[in-house]
């Protein structure tokens, strides 16, 4: 008996249509599965068979070929695990081969030993497929539904047991109720973290400000205990809300790399990652035979946040070049090829030597000067140059941390936040015709048109060029922050003012590296 069941297989973060043909037919026992199967689908035979028998149906003893079509595409995960033990069911039961359903809707799901559908990556992924594809719904692990239930067009039917899918096809039992697409928790506890419990750092505010308002990247530099990683932390306390479209992508690539917990809808909130500096070029960059999203995806329409940034391999850092001139990354194999999205905010933070002392006046350092050399060196011109926002970060004063006065001078995350849409809207406006819609990515084309200078900003742009020895690559960086200063006052044209700010952000350029 021969069936055909619909189901879907990661590739990247895409999911493509998979057909799973199932022939059970006479001749001695015997179970093979075809058509490009990592180890994980070939383990599958031992987890199907079990489920079934565990569920009281019967096991045909007789020879089972399952071919995942088409054949030629490399196939993983443990999606196909329900597909395929419906296609044995059905060959001893007329009615269900012939069930429109079955024909209708994609299956996707792990069996466990006992029957029960688990959990699997990349459920959003799948379900965005079947609409595409023009399948009226999906049937899927309870676990992924509400995840799932993002796309609307389609029916969403979570099961929980092989036997309840059986029952539900051949409508012994109703259909469940539609789940509700839950958004993420807060884990991040954004409304705990404000910019009102930091005090003094004046400057390192308003570059963070800058930042969010035009997705500029970022470098603090200051001793150790001066507040860079706690400033990095509240930067997401000041950003706009992801809209939908960013939910849904950022939701499939965390979906695509396992990160989304059984019952959670749609993420709500910008991701925010911090790797250790002790991770390898595929962690970060994304790959592997099968290539799978690395940090810079899953810090897509977020922050990518590098503590202690020359302490970095040197080879995981020249990675990111790439991304954060073009935004995505194309990760190639000899089997296949994927192109992930990378368009985040980047956050770095370093000590001004190996042991963060180095200009402090309270603090003796211990360097010596072929050491702070080696130190800063490990940061390449190439990749300074892609860094919008170069900010010294003082240790605050003992009177700013003590004095009640000074402690209630400080803005909140709120009143920041109102200004930071207030910019975004301006260029949401201004760029409404072109993608992405923020400054750090305006093209040359564009930049040309939106940053118009008068004579008195094209003089000082050009002394201060000559005078840093800033690159071609520098001066349009200037030009895109002085942009976002700027939208950040409400002001159509770019002033001199502008100008010198964003200069002033480019100073530590040729003071790094030495």
């Amino acid at each position: 008996m021969f069936t055909t069941i619909n189901s879907a297989s990661l590739a990247g973060i895409k999911a493509l249509p998979i057909e799973v043909e199932v022939d059970v037919a006479r001749g001695l026992p015997n179970f093979v599965v075809v058509g490009l199967a990592d180890s994980a689908i070939k383990e599958s035979k031992e987890r199907i068979r079990a489920a079934i028998k565990n569920c009281g149906f019967k096991f045909p003893p007789r020879r089972i070929t399952i071919n995942l079509a088409p054949a030629d595409l490399k196939k993983e995960g443990t999606a196909l695990d329900l597909p395929a033990a419906l296609g044995i069911i059905a060959s001893d039961l007329p009615e269900l081969r012939e069930s429109v359903i079955l024909k209708d809707y994609l299956f996707c799901g792990e069996l466990s030993l006992d029957g029960r559908v688990k959990e699997i990556r990349g459920a959003l992924a799948i379900a965005l497929t079947a609409r595409e594809s023009g399948h009226r719904g999906i049937f899927l692990p309870r676990a992924n539904a509400a995840e799932a239930a993002a796309i609307s067009e389609i029916e969403i039917i979570a099961v929980e047991t092989l036997s309840e899918t059986l029952e539900i096809i051949q409508g012994k039992i109703p259909r469940p109720e539609r789940p509700d697409n839950l958004s993420q928790p807060d884990s991040l506890n954004c409304e705990h973290l404000d910019f009102a419990d930091v005090r003094g750092q004046a400057q390192a505010k308003r570059a963070l400000e800058i930042a969010a308002a035009g997705n500029h990247n970022l470098l603090f530099i200051g001793p150790p205990g001066s507040g860079k990683t706690m400033l990095a932390k509240r930067l997401p306390s000041i950003l706009p809300t992801l809209t939908f479209e960013e939910s849904l992508e950022t939701t499939i690539i965390h979906s695509v790399a396992g990160l989304i917990m059984p019952g959670q809808g749609l993420i709500r909130e910008r991701p925010f990652r911090q790797p250790h500096h002790t991770i390898s070029d595929v962690a970060l960059i994304g790959g592997g035979p099968q290539p799978r999203p690395g940090e810079v995806t899953l810090a897509h329409n977020g922050i990518l946040f590098l503590d202690e940034f020359p302490e970095f391999r040197r080879s995981a850092l020249e990675v990111l070049r790439q991304p954060l001139e073009s935004r995505n990354i194309t990760i190639a194999r000899a089997q296949a090829q994927a192109i992930f999205p990378a368009d985040f905010v980047l956050i770095t933070a370093m000590n001004p030597c190996p042991c963060g002392h180095y200009g402090d006046p309270t603090h003796e350092c211990i360097c010596s000067a072929s050491q702070i050399q080696r130190y800063r060196q490990k940061i390449s011109g190439p990749l300074l140059d892609r860094i919008d926002l170069h900010i010294e970060v003082p240790a605050v004063a003992t009177k700013e941390l003590i004095d009640p006065v000074h402690n209630n001078r400080e803005e909140s995350s709120k009143t920041i936040r109102h200004r930071v849409l207030t910019a975004r809207k301006i260029q949401l406006k201004r760029l409404k015709d072109y993608s992405p819609r923020h400054n750090a990515a305006l093209s040359d084309k564009n930049l040309k048109r939106f940053c118009r200078l008068d004579r008195d900003c094209r003089d000082l742009l050009r002394t201060a060029m000559d005078r840093l020895g800033l690159s071609a690559r520098a001066y349009s960086r200037i030009l895109k922050v002085a942009r976002t200063i700027a939208d950040l006052k409400e002001q159509p044209d770019i002033a001199t003012t502008d100008i010198a700010e964003a200069i002033q952000f480019r100073s530590l350029d040729r003071r790094l590296i030495l």
